[in-house]
């Protein structure tokens, strides 16, 4: 078996690292005994699909566990699934001292977060990340919450995990979608400080985004306006906004997180033409990135019709958003936060977006053409 990377958050409280490669997930038992070590009785989050993997049963904290299993998919980040889990956390006599235990990607990491951030005031937890997109970026960062009628993780808290394993090889269940997610952090990660990212083999890539979070979450702990975290939400407003909108019209699965972050780094390099901060070279390169990861820079069939205005309406909502139209948006000094974009100039690069046709690219997802 290849050695385990350790990469460590560090935290004014303390921090905590995260354990990436083949087998990570068999540290468990060692992270609970260490981390918390007054914990008799273990909470496990996961979900329905990650339970049937004939792996679960291996997952072992140590001590005394009662699983609790959510619905797969998007939907059930609702405050109502938080307050569920933590009447099931009361009834299964978990403590003040014990533990959450996430088993699963971003949702589950979510959702198991919130509840031991709101249950009994807070409890330790911990993630045990199970799909690409978990193990490069939600797991790591101690952002947790669920989506509200008006927009995605409007609901939330700032809750560190006292550690987190990536165990790659839990990855190879994933099915396409899941890797889609994933690849489309990745390629955020491309633009944030590894160029190269997608020359290099898995365990490597995750290992190098998951440094780079580690180092924009200790720089930037509560993602302060203006602070270093606040890059990593490069391509995430336009994403987020047309997750929000597939939610209110009932089609939740209409884009995986992945491919509307893809199609948000896209927007944002031709709305930062559309201001003059960058060139049809810079734009260019975004297309090249997005499709060399598999994705496309371009809308569903699905959602080429989506109202701009409905749009617009949900990225002023935006967590970045102060009272205005604010992008990360790059530029000739790199990525940076814009405040009091104006409408209109997201209007036509909306424009310029929905004139992007998708289409077949290289194997493993759609392109832009």
């Amino acid at each position: 078996m290849a050695a385990l990377t350790t990469v460590t958050v560090d935290l004014p409280a303390g921090g905590y690292d995260v354990v990436v490669g083949d087998g990570a997930m068999r540290e468990l038992p060692a992270l609970v005994a260490v981390r918390v070590p007054g914990a008799r009785h273990a909470a496990i989050v996961t979900d329905e699909h990650v339970a049937a993997q004939s792996w679960f049963g291996a997952i072992d904290p140590g001590i005394d566990a009662a699983v609790f299993t959510v619905a797969p998919g998007e939907r059930v980040k609702q405050l109502a699934t938080v307050e569920t889990l933590c009447r099931g956390f009361a009834r299964a006599g978990i403590g003040r001292a014990d533990v959450v235990v996430s088993v699963g990607g971003g949702v589950v990491s979510d959702l198991a977060g919130f509840a031991a951030a709101v249950y009994h005031r807070g409890i330790a937890y911990c993630n045990v990340a199970t799909t690409l997109l978990a193990q490069v970026d939600a797991a790591i960062g101690g952002k947790t919450g669920v989506d509200l009628p008006e927009g995605k993780n409007l609901a939330g808290a700032f809750w560190q995990p006292h550690g987190v394993l990536c165990d790659s090889a839990l990855l190879a269940t994933l099915p396409e979608r899941e890797w889609a997610c994933g690849r489309g952090e990745m390629a955020k990660y491309a633009f944030l400080g590894v160029p190269a990212l997608i020359d290099l083999p898995l365990v490597d890539q995750i290992a190098a985004c998951v440094r780079l979070k580690a180092a924009a979450v200790a720089g930037d702990e509560r993602e302060t306006s203006g602070g270093a975290r606040v890059l990593l939400n490069y391509g995430h407003t336009l994403a987020h906004a047309l997750e929000a909108a597939a939610l209110d019209k009932g089609h939740p699965d209409a884009l995986a997180h992945g491919e509307a972050v893809a199609i948000g780094l896209v927007f944002a390099a031709l709305l930062a033409r559309r201001l003059g901060r960058i060139g049809d070279d810079r734009v260019a390169a975004h297309l090249e990135v997005v499709e060399r990861f598999g994705l496309s820079g371009a809308l569903p069939p699905s959602l080429v019709e989506v109202d701009p205005e409905e749009l617009i309406s949900y990225m002023a909502r935006d967590k970045k958003a102060a009272h205005d139209l604010t992008f990360v948006l790059d530029g000739a000094r790199g990525l940076e936060l814009v405040h009091g974009v104006d409408p209109s100039d997201v209007d036509a690069a909306y424009a310029d977006l929905r004139a992007l046709r998708w289409g077949p690219a290289a194997p493993g997802g759609p392109a832009c053409t």
